[in-house]
């Protein structure tokens, strides 16, 4: 099937196998805010890339990913100084 709801590059295989939707439902559950979108988009990208916008969507998928660990990076450090701050 595809229209604006189920585009065609995000089919893969025949009928009943997993959809897209599906994966990023699964992947993003437990994870919230910032962690699950990155995560649904990265899930996105990769999925479609061959079928739609190639390198393009590959970029993406790393963008989004270092968009992440730079958040969380910032998180531990702030996490790490405030830890610190209350030990004083």
């Amino acid at each position: 099937m595809s229209d604006a709801i189920r585009p065609s590059h995000y089919d893969v295989g025949v009928e009943g196998e997993v959809e897209c939707l599906a994966a990023i439902k699964t992947a993003t559950k437990g994870l919230s805010g910032l962690e699950a979108y990155i995560t649904g988009a990265c899930i996105k990208y990769l999925w479609r890339w061959k079928r739609k916008n190639g390198v393009e969507d590959l970029r993406k998928t790393v963008e989004y990913i270092e968009r992440l660990i730079q958040d969380l990076e910032e998180s531990e450090d702030g996490s790490k100084k405030r830890l610190h701050t209350t030990e004083d």
